[in-house]
């Protein structure tokens, strides 16, 4: 049987260890501070900030923390070296979390790039 979904950040949190609950904590209040008006959501099962859609997701996994925003991986991969990384996803172990500048860098570029999608659109239906 599978469990249910978080029904909140803080619940899907609450369920994780210590160590791995105090490495999402600090970058949930790294996310926070950089999108004050993203909305947090449960999505895909996972931590969700939206901001003109969903910008960025986060959770835990047996073995790793993962930070999921989206397909900006290659536009950073110099500076995500030794980290383990897929096509929109950043794997980290707890005691050595992400650079908060490198976070910072990836958010305020989702947040732009959400910005011009959000813009793009409002256009196309002003036409």
């Amino acid at each position: 049987m599978m469990k249910p979904p978080a029904a909140s950040i803080d619940d899907y949190l609450s369920k994780l260890p210590a160590e791995q609950r105090a490495a999402l904590e600090t970058l949930r209040g790294q996310i926070r501070a950089l999108a004050p008006g993203a909305e947090e959501a449960i999505s895909y099962g996972l931590p969700t900030f939206k901001l003109n859609g969903n910008l960025v997701h986060f959770g835990a996994a047996a073995k790793h923390c993962a930070f999921y925003p989206g397909a900006v991986i290659t536009q950073f991969a110099d500076r995500l070296k030794g980290f383990e990384t897929a096509k929109g996803t950043i794997r980290f172990q707890p005691d050595a979390p992400l650079p908060p500048e490198l976070v910072e860098d990836i958010v305020r570029h989702r947040v732009a790039q959400n910005a011009a999608i959000a813009a793009e659109r409002k256009a196309r239906k002003t036409r």
